[in-house]
């Protein structure tokens, strides 16, 4: 997952909007939002390498997305999967704030990650790159492959958007959250952050919407909670 979009108590109607994209090589096995056999209360995709996820609820409204913290130069090639950090929270019980807790003394076995974690009340954020533990108050957050709302610029454009399209009444026109997810404008050279990729994978990653001959945006996932749940 390397674009997520939060309205947390933002909206007259919804208690919590999520948009989110999901990037992934494309030759990567992966299964679509479903039910799982071994778990027959989580709802999310999986990935079919380390049998994790990107994005999933639960049945009781337990949520929890990732996203990879890009930082090449620091990547450990026999780190766990990030996905199972998702799988875990969403089959488990522990709250955010305990999960968390039991993360933090393992938490740099893993290759750079961002947790958005919690339940349709109470979401929290948290990367193992700052190792802070951050509760999202009402308001709109962006989050993709650095720290929360880093200014990158598809962050801040999807921010502006995403915005724009829940400020007009009560009823979300879903078609419109979608077509923000699939923008595919790229950011001028001077805009780009420099992550130690080179510089054409820097213009190609700078979209919302991701294409390229081996990697790119391989699905897109809106979440409304109202405020009857």
């Amino acid at each position: 997952m390397c674009l997520i979009l939060l309205a947390v108590r933002k909206h007259p109607r919804y208690k919590l909007i999520l948009a989110a994209n999901r990037d992934e090589y494309y030759d990567r096995p992966s299964e679509p939002p479903h039910f799982w056999e071994d778990a027959p209360h989580v709802l999310a995709g999986r990935d079919l390498v380390a049998g994790g996820t990107w994005l999933g609820i639960t049945t009781k409204g337990r949520i929890a997305a990732v996203t990879n913290y890009r930082d090449p130069a620091s990547v450990k090639a026999n780190a766990p999967s990030r996905g199972n950090l998702v799988r875990r929270f969403l089959a488990g019980d522990l709250d955010a704030s305990s999960y968390l807790e039991a993360l933090r003394p393992e938490k740099d076995r893993y290759n750079g990650f961002n947790l958005v974690l919690g339940d349709r009340d109470r979401l929290t954020w948290y990367s193992n790159r700052s190792d802070r533990v951050t509760p999202l108050q009402p308001g709109v957050y962006g989050l993709s492959n650095r720290l929360l709302d880093t200014p990158w610029p598809k962050v801040v454009r999807a921010k502006a958007m995403f915005e724009e399209t829940i400020a007009h009444g009560k009823e979300i026109d879903l078609q419109s959250v979608f077509g923000l997810l699939k923008e595919q404008t790229q950011a001028p050279d001077e805009s780009l952050p420099r992550t130690g990729v080179p510089l054409e994978w820097e213009r190609i990653l700078s979209p919302i919407f991701i294409t390229s001959p081996t990697y790119g945006t391989r699905s897109s996932t809106l979440l409304l909670i109202d405020k009857d749940d």
